[in-house]
């Protein structure tokens, strides 16, 4: 007696017979074959493989690699490919170029390739990468080669296990709502059909030195001629691409040549350093700051596997450690308006409120968005934005992405002028607490198995949201009320406003995981007072917040 029911043996039948792929095929048919013969553990792992196609989302794909349709592989791809393609058809887009790139995990670049040959195959000239490139190069090759669309194959920070499809549109940005739905109703047309029925082209080309110096020299020209080149620094690629575009970028700026983690700093895609390959998470940045405090560094500048974030580790009140996203965020923030840059700053609604703070006192208008740079991305007159997880926007009229390269010049510079007038890093931030008032912000994080304990906890926060937090009363906003004038499109979140605090909380969009952005702050009068004991201050009140929003969500971190 099977433990495959007699659809799902047909479903898997049919998933063998048409993959191109003998790796995932001869998976699937070893799976098959252990659930058939009673193996209860293959049974599941198929059932799992197969329990739906992957939701095309603003984020395109990522999850897994490995057969079936709720996992990555070329399958997936191929039909992600052609309902892209359909869909540009569909809007008008029947030639062009079409930017292609990928970074360094497993199986990027077959999935890259297929991509190209599909969308050659609809008509377009396809733009193909001819190696690893950043996430960020294939944003900035849009522009450059006026291409109508562009794919990154990359799963971003995620583990080695996974990969994933990101898609940009023409004028450079992440696609959002309803987007995303189009496209996925394009791909489950196709999908009617074995993928050996899509047609295929050989309009490819390859490119590979000439756009890499386009951008590098673009994001060289973002470090002024009068900036010092004096600064000891360490850097790390997290064992991703970084570090070929970073060493460019070094001899083009005329830089100061890095310390480098060596261990990280070529392509690996099993990231064997590190349990996560997410600069934001604990460890990942210890043999940097090891370095660095063998070297006697100014600071740490490391990008993560994709190199469209940036992260920055510094000596803060005495000891090493790696600034917030949102610290880092202000940084830079106060960094580009002492420089007098006009336009709009933006941040996400779960980030730090300090810049707009800075954004008012310099007399420049400031945006607040929902969660993600498909929306940041896409604020008219934008000149500055950035989020909470070390992602930031430092040049969006070449790329309206977050960018962890033109993050790291910008860096640069500030760290190396600072450097010149006598201050670190951290002394810099506390003049803009001073001047500010002190900012600390957390995030309260809590994994579940079950992703209805997530519903739950939202609804409990919808139906009796506390009316004070840290003894001082609080507004609410629910971002996915179809009647309440937010000013933004709506989103599954959840705002509690104070005097002195912030709080949002929100589902992830990629894990199963409900997230609480949390910020406590003070006046600048009470932070310049006793900057010392602000922070103690407010070190102690972001504990009973953290406890206060887990009580009131009926969940625990």
């Amino acid at each position: 007696m099977t433990s495959l029911s007699l659809q799902r043996r047909a479903e898997v039948d049919a998933w063998i017979a048409q993959d191109p792929d003998p790796a995932t095929r001869s998976q699937l048919t070893e799976l098959r074959d252990r659930a058939l013969s009673g193996d209860r553990a293959a049974t599941e792992q198929i059932e799992a493989a197969f329990a739906g196609p992957l939701a095309f989302g603003t984020a395109g794909l990522r999850a897994a690699l490995g057969p079936g349709p709720a996992r990555m592989n070329r399958v997936v791809v191929q039909r992600a490919a052609a309902g892209f393609a359909a869909w540009l058809r569909a809007h008008g887009h029947h030639e062009g170029p079409v930017m292609i790139g990928f970074d360094a995990r497993h199986n990027s670049d077959v999935f890259a390739r297929d991509t190209a040959e599909i969308m050659a195959g609809a008509g377009f000239h396809a733009l193909l990468a001819d190696a690893p490139i950043p996430t960020p190069v294939t944003a900035f090759g849009i522009g450059h080669y006026h291409a109508i669309a562009a794919v990154m194959v990359t799963a971003s920070h995620n583990p080695p296990a996974d990969n994933g499809y990101k898609v940009y549109l023409g004028d450079g940005s992440q696609i959002v709502p309803p987007t995303d739905s189009e496209i996925s109703e394009q791909i489950s047309r196709i999908s009617a059909s074995p993928v050996d029925e899509i047609p295929r082209g050989d309009d490819i080309e390859m490119v590979g030195d000439a756009l890499i110096d386009a951008y590098v020299a673009r994001a060289a020209s973002l470090i002024s001629d009068q900036t010092p080149r004096r600064l000891s620094w360490v850097y790390t690629a997290m064992h991703g691409v970084g570090t070929r575009v970073v060493d460019r970028l070094i001899g083009a700026a005329h830089l100061p040549a890095f310390a480098g983690v060596v261990e990280q700093l070529d392509p690996d895609p099993d990231f064997p350093t590190v349990a996560f390959p997410n600069p934001e998470e604990p460890g990942a940045l210890d043999l940097s700051i090891a370095l660095a405090r063998r070297e006697h560094a100014d600071l740490v500048i490391a990008n993560d596997p994709d190199a469209d974030r940036c992260a920055v580790a510094a000596v803060i009140d005495g000891d090493w450690r790696m600034l917030t996203g949102d610290e880092l965020g202000t940084l830079i923030g106060a960094h580009l308006l002492g420089q007098g840059v006009e336009g709009v700053y933006a941040n996400s609604v779960v980030s730090s409120t300090c810049l707009a703070r800075m954004a008012r006192a310099a007399g420049q208008p400031h945006a607040t968005t929902l969660t993600g740079f498909k929306w940041i991305g896409r604020v008219p007159g934008l000149v500055y934005g950035y989020e909470e997880a070390i992602g930031y926007c430092c040049d969006p009229s070449k790329v309206p992405d977050k960018d962890g390269i033109t993050a790291l010049a910008v860096i640069w510079q500030l760290a190396a002028q600072l450097r010149r007038d006598g201050l670190t890093v951290g002394q810099r931030l506390d003049q803009i607490w001073c001047q500010f008032g002190l900012h600390r912000t957390s995030q309260l994080a809590v994994r579940v198995q079950d992703r209805s304990l997530i519903t739950a906890a939202m609804d409990r926060l919808r139906q009796s949201p506390p009316h004070e937090l840290l003894g001082e009363p609080v507004t609410v906003r629910d971002l996915d009320d179809p009647d309440a004038d937010t000013g933004l499109p709506r989103q599954n979140a959840i705002e509690l406003t104070g005097a002195h605090t912030h709080v949002v909380a929100r589902p992830s969009g990629t894990e199963p995981k409900l997230k609480v952005y949390l910020e406590v702050r003070l006046d600048a009068a009470t932070t310049t007072a006793d900057l010392a004991a602000a922070k103690d201050r407010l070190d102690a009140d972001m504990v009973r917040l953290r406890a206060q929003a887990s009580e009131s969500l009926g969940l625990s971190d």
